[in-house]
């Protein structure tokens, strides 16, 4: 009785006595695959939030080793998204504007912490009924709206342009001026790379293409020198753990509004695409283990 208790409470010792030796190499693959989309992105995040890029590595790190534990999504890849990111950055601003590294991760301590507390709150009150309100047609419009954020958010990257990020219309504004000064070189590397998924993905189906664009786009970056030519690069990380920063409780009443709208946009966002892209005859997420999960 007490191990079905940690069972439902813990969905990992659930399904890893079912587990398959023969799942581990596909398991692998994708990990690898994951991993190469998700730490470029991570360590972009932080820098849009103005924190130091190890700390992108970090927080994309242990968010996925804690939801392969709690999850109950086989299909969710949980880290920091765009909308988190946007969000984060707007109350940031609202406690520590033109802050100094140190305060501002002082501050995103304490929104974390927020959230966290928030979202296990919400678990333990067993809110997770709220996800029954998402229909269909939001989880379809969910899809096609975050494809065209996401495409808009990478296309200055693939032109290799900077502007001040802002709205979904004036950041389409901005790309369409920032056009004279896109980069040639950045915007070939890039359609290579696309070419090469889109290849891979059409004629040889079962190859980790994502994963084969990074090592082939690393070791042209090193082998050919592609910074001299205008090629961004990440450039060296700080060694070691990044400094850890204690929570500013007089932080908190003016960062507890954002917390909340962080906390909901996250539990919908992984609700929505843990059911959106769960496959036919696949368990759905459980919506309250999901908010513990997260949280």
């Amino acid at each position: 009785m007490k191990m079905n208790q940690h069972r439902n409470l813990i969905p990992f010792l659930e399904w890893l006595p079912q587990y398959q030796k023969g799942w581990l190499r596909f398991d692998v693959i994708a990990g690898l695959t994951a991993s190469a989309v998700v730490i470029p992105k991570a360590m972009a995040y932080a820098s849009i939030v103005g924190l130091p890029l190890e700390v992108g590595l970090y927080s994309a790190l242990i968010p996925m080793v804690i939801y392969a534990v709690l999850g109950t999504s086989r299909t969710l890849s949980v880290s920091t998204t765009t909308t988190i990111a946007i969000l984060t950055v707007s109350q940031l601003s609202l406690v520590a504007p033109q802050g100094s590294p140190a305060e501002l991760m002082t501050a995103a301590s304490t929104l974390a912490v927020l959230v966290g507390l928030i979202l296990l709150a919400a678990s333990i009150l067993r809110l997770g009924f709220i996800a029954n309100f998402i229909s269909d047609p939001v989880l379809t419009g969910f899809k096609a709206g975050i494809g065209i954020v996401i495409i808009v958010d990478q296309i200055p990257k693939l032109l290799g342009v900077h502007f001040t990020k802002g709205g979904f219309i004036q950041n389409l504004m901005s790309i369409v001026q920032s056009l004279p000064q896109t980069s040639l070189v950045t915007l070939v590397l890039a359609i290579v790379m696309l070419v090469l998924i889109l290849g891979l993905e059409r004629f040889r189906p079962h190859s980790p293409a994502p994963l084969v664009a990074v090592a082939v786009g690393i070791a042209a970056s090193g082998l050919l020198n592609l910074e001299r030519f205008g090629v961004e690069i990440v450039g060296a990380i700080q060694p070691g753990l990044p400094s850890f920063s204690t929570p500013d409780l007089s932080l908190v009443s003016r960062l507890a509004p954002g917390a909340l709208g962080i906390a909901l946009m996250s539990f919908t966002e992984s609700i929505a695409a843990g059911r959106a892209f769960a496959r036919h005859g696949e368990p759905r997420p459980n919506a309250n283990k999901e908010l513990l999960a997260l949280g």
